[in-house]
C-alpha cells in the first residue's frame, strides 16, 4: 500500500540528495568536472586527448565524494596521480589538487549563475513534513550548507550529512551507503523504514546495498532504465510526480 505521497505507508523518513534532486546544480558540477578533467588531459596528451564525457560523469563521477571521482575517472582511462593533502593548490598534479580545481570552478560558476531550487521538489518536501516524516539532506558536496542557506532550505531537513560531516565521522562516500545510513541513524529511522531519493546511479547502489525501505530514481537527463537497473524501486522526472501514480 502506497499513501499520498507516491510511498509505502512503513517509510517514517525520507533522505534527499542534493545536486540533481534539489537543486539545479549536476550540470553545474558536470561542467565543473569537464573543464577540470578536459585541461589535465589536454596537458597530459596534447591537442589529440580524448575529451570528457557526459558519460564518464554518469559512470565515474555524479554522487561521489571528489576525490573518489578523481580516482575512478582516472583509473577508467588507466592514469594514477599521487593522492596528495586535502589542502592541495588546485594546480598541484595530485588527487585532491584535482578535485580542488573542480571546486573552485564550481564555486565560480555557481557565485555566477547562482542556484536554482526544482519547485516541485521543494513543495514535495513540505508535503512530507507535513504528513509527519523526518527530512534529511545527504550529499557528498562539501559546500551544502551554503547551497541550502541560498535557497532557504535549511529549515527542511532535520539532519544534513554532507561532505564536510563525512569527512568528520571518517564515512566512505557513494555508492556506499554509509552516508545514507548514517543520516537515517541521526533521524532514529531503521533504513528499513526510510525512503532514498537520488538521481545518480551511484546514490541508486548506495540506496541498494542499504537496504533502504524505498528507492526513488529522479530521472533529470533521460536515465530511467540505468537508474531501475542500480536499483531503483521506482523512476520519476520529477518529485511532483510522485503521489500522481504516473
Amino acid at each position: 500500500m502506497t499513501t499520498q505521497l507516491g510511498l509505502p505507508e512503513t517509510v517514517q523518513a525520507c533522505l534527499f540528495d542534493l545536486d540533481g534532486v534539489v537543486t539545479r546544480t549536476a550540470v553545474v558540477h558536470a561542467a565543473a568536472w569537464k573543464e577540470t578533467f578536459d585541461a589535465f588531459l589536454r596537458g597530459r596528451d596534447g591537442e589529440d586527448f580524448r575529451p570528457f564525457t557526459d558519460s564518464d560523469y554518469g559512470e565515474y563521477v555524479d554522487g561521489r565524494p571528489r576525490a573518489d571521482g578523481v580516482r575512478t575517472f582516472l583509473a577508467s582511462r588507466s592514469i594514477g596521480l599521487p593522492e596528495g593533502d586535502p589542502d592541495d593548490p588546485p594546480d598541484r598534479q595530485t588527487v585532491n589538487g584535482l578535485g580542488n580545481r573542480k571546486n573552485e570552478l564550481l564555486l565560480k560558476k555557481i557565485r555566477t549563475d547562482g542556484v536554482e531550487a526544482y519547485d516541485g521538489t521543494l513543495r514535495y518536501i513540505e508535503a512530507v513534513r507535513a504528513a509527519g516524516l523526518r527530512t534529511a539532506i545527504v550529499s557528498s558536496s562539501a559546500n551544502t550548507a551554503d547551497v541550502l542557506r541560498s535557497i532557504d532550505a535549511e529549515r527542511l531537513f532535520d539532519t544534513r550529512i554532507d561532505g564536510v560531516v563525512a569527512r568528520e565521522r571518517g564515512l566512505p562516500g557513494k555508492p556506499r551507503p554509509d552516508t545514507f545510513l548514517a543520516a537515517a541513524r541521526d533521524l532514529g529511522v531503521d533504513p528499513s523504514r526510510a525512503a532514498v531519493f537520488e538521481d545518480a546511479l551511484a546514490g541508486m547502489d548506495a540506496g541498494r546495498s542499504g537496504h533502504f525501505g524505498y528507492v526513488v530514481g529522479v530521472d533529470r537527463v533521460g536515465q530511467r532504465d540505468a537508474l531501475y537497473a542500480h536499483g531503483a524501486d521506482r523512476v520519476v522526472e520529477d518529485l511532483a510526480d510522485l503521489g500522481s501514480g504516473e
